[in-house]
């Protein structure tokens, strides 16, 4: 038996889930275009392989990934390329980036696909390759090359691996519903990414509100063939439970070191979702070309859980679902406390899109916030136990070197402060603004030093040179004084 930890503050919400599990998993209908962001992941995006004019088919690559914290993109159907331009993409800010506009055909034929017939037969290099082949990321929400999770590298050992099927916030229900529909593909992939980092334990954590999930994995666990030390682990339910150093702190009773990482005491932490990626990319040979979305809110007629390409419009989704929305009820990608609103519903569901929230009041941001009451309920229910107040004032005063020393950069931008603030202050965007900033001067500090050192270095190596200059101007001299002492010797002897 493992005993359960805990971790400080959070909060019991509720679940709001019954309408988007009340119905199967259904597949998205293919739109006439689908628009694809080459920026889908944390780190550089992909690079086009392909040109306006192509045609190419579902699967695809068209798209290469650029440097190491990068992966490809694929096409999520049969077409034809008909754009490779900037376009708005899902951002709270409006902005557009490159994307790649592919005008669907219809057809949705596949392109030839290669499965590996045993992935042990494969190196975990090998696999690590294939999986980044397949662009397959984080799809927790966060985006992470899920290839660099899998490599723990020489000097760490990976003790265990964690399944994260918890999905804390609500209404986001695409992790319960995967798991109840797809537990075999899950324990696949799992036992992939075992045979990958070598990991002795798994451990697959399930938040205990959600029953049919665990019956559904508990069942395929039985069934399995990998299932030799993997473990099935009921959590309870507080928000949020589902971050990666709260639920290992639950798990483990261990902590992440500040400014660590899981790896460093020997975890590594996947979702359910790309469990079942991996799965279908090397069991099948099939690239990430599409997610499991939750569709819902009050505004949503049909709420439930789509099987959608990427690229697809969230207008089309909306629609499918038989979506109404009244003026003021924002459009939220993610769920009610880490989502943002989005300035339009023609924008295209990405790689990061767990969920799409419409009709729900309390999670549009307040309109004028009030002045801070000094209640302090903000720093009861932060889980890293950070004192939001004090951060609130210091990046509202932009002191940004006081931020950093209250320990900004360990706030998992939760939104649990946010959620208590009798005043609704919006604290996570100060927080958010303080960041960015923060990584912004250090960027220009660590310019401003290169340009130093690169200046001082010229001055050492001019300074350098004029010596050595000197020096061979003195040895040119010594060299003809000699020289004509010599002749005036040889001319007095003769």
């Amino acid at each position: 038996m493992i005993q359960l930890g805990s971790f400080p503050g959070g909060l019991v919400l509720e679940g709001q889930k019954e309408r988007s599990t009340q119905l199967p998993i259904r597949s998205a209908p293919l739109s006439k275009v689908l628009t694809l962001p080459l920026q889908q992941h944390i780190g550089n995006a992909a690079v086009p392989i392909v040109k306006v004019g192509d045609t190419v088919l579902k699967g695809q690559r068209i798209a290469k990934a650029e440097g190491h914290v990068s992966v490809c993109l694929h096409a999520p159907s049969s077409g034809q390329i008909t754009a490779i331009d900037d376009q708005p993409i899902p951002h709270p800010s409006g902005l557009s980036a490159p994307c790649i506009s592919i005008e669907t055909d219809g057809k949705d034929q596949w392109t030839t696909l290669n499965p590996i017939a045993n992935y042990k037969d494969c190196s975990e290099h090998e696999l690590r390759q294939l999986i980044r082949d397949s662009g397959i990321v984080g799809l927790g929400g966060a985006g992470f090359p899920s290839f660099i999770k899998l490599n723990p590298g020489i000097h760490h050992h990976v003790d265990t691996l964690i399944i994260n099927g918890v999905e804390c916030e609500p209404y986001i229900s695409c992790d319960d519903m995967i798991m109840r529909e797809r537990a075999q593909g899950i324990l696949d992939g799992i036992a992939i990414m075992r045979h990958a980092i070598k990991a002795k334990r798994c451990i697959i954590a399930i938040e205990d509100n959600k029953p049919n999930a665990i019956n559904a994995m508990q069942t395929a666990l039985e069934k399995h063939s990998d299932s030799d030390g993997l473990d099935i682990i009921i959590v309870p339910t507080r928000y949020p439970a589902g971050s990666e150093k709260q639920l290992i702190q639950v798990i483990t009773n261990k902590q992440v070191p500040n400014g660590g990482l899981p790896i460093d005491i020997g975890i590594v932490m996947h979702n359910v979702g790309t469990a079942y990626a991996i799965a279908r990319a090397i069991n099948f040979g099939e690239p990430l070309i599409s997610r499991i979305v939750t569709i819902t809110g009050n505004a949503v007629k049909n709420a439930g859980n789509l099987d959608v390409p990427f690229g697809t419009p969230i207008e089309d989704c909306l629609t499918f679902c038989e979506t109404k929305w009244q003026m003021g009820y924002p459009i939220i990608q993610g769920g009610p406390m880490m989502g943002y609103p989005l300035p339009s519903a023609n924008l295209p569901i990405t790689k990061t899109a767990n969920c799409i929230l419409v009709g729900v009041e309390h999670a549009a941001p307040a309109e004028q916030a009030m002045p801070c009451i000094r209640c302090g309920d903000c720093a009861t229910v932060c889980p890293v136990s950070l004192l939001p107040q004090q951060l609130y004032w210091h990046a509202k005063a932009k002191d940004l070197e006081k931020t950093v020393d209250y320990n900004l950069f360990d706030c998992i931008e939760c939104g649990c402060c946010n959620y208590v603030c009798p005043s609704e202050i919006p604290l996570v965007q100060y927080f958010k603004f303080a960041k960015t900033e923060t990584m912004n001067q250090q960027q220009e500090t660590q310019k401003s030093d290169a340009a130093r050192i690169r200046h001082e270095n010229r001055q050492s190596r001019q300074e350098l040179e004029k010596q050595e200059k000197a020096l061979r101007q003195q040895q040119r001299k010594a060299a003809l004084a000699a020289s004509q002492a010599v002749k005036k010797a040889d001319e007095n002897q003769s």
